[in-house]
């Protein structure tokens, strides 16, 4: 019976990850994305804004360092919040660390570990993460050589990028 419920979880955790974060806790806000995200044994302790996305997301609560003092201190916990602000993309496989707490308008890069919070109107990235840039100077080299292809059918998304690229008319 508990592998089943195991397995329920999961595939519930994939397909509807928004229900999900809330049934566990996470007090989440209007029109996010997250795709294979996972949260640690408090997730009544995150907070994600308005306009979060978050692929392959690790939000950790805890420090689990602890675990080499308990046989001395049997009952600590390093326990602290996690928030993240409105119109926030988190990157591929970041770590969110406890005490963390992210403002608006922020990118954080792929593989990041956030350590420390980041102001809002920031791009962060790296081992711990740091700034690197400001959500302006982001969003002005970003506009360079993108295209409107958004909201194209993956056929037509498809044809205009072989052309583009590849010189191809499919």
């Amino acid at each position: 019976m508990q592998m089943i419920r195991k397995l329920y979880e999961y595939y519930y955790r994939k397909q509807y990850p928004i229900q999900y974060a809330k049934k566990i806790g996470v007090n989440i806000g209007k029109n996010c994305r997250l795709i294979d995200v996972s949260f640690s044994s408090e997730p009544y302790l995150i907070t994600l804004g308005d306009h979060v996305s978050a692929t392959s997301v690790r939000f950790e609560t805890h420090d689990g360092g602890v675990w080499v003092f308990r046989d001395e201190y049997p009952e600590i916990d390093k326990v602290k919040t996690i928030t993240v602000g409105n119109n926030v993309f988190l990157g591929y496989k970041s770590i969110i660390l406890p005490g963390v707490t992210i403002g608006d308008n922020v990118v954080i890069g792929a593989h990041s570990v956030v350590s420390k919070s980041i102001p809002s109107n920031s791009v962060a990235a790296g081992v711990p993460a740091k700034i690197i840039k400001d959500i302006s100077t982001y969003k002005k080299n970003i506009l360079i050589g993108t295209d409107n292809t958004k909201k194209l059918s993956d056929k037509d998304k498809k044809q205009y990028y072989l052309k583009k690229y590849m010189g191809k008319n499919d």
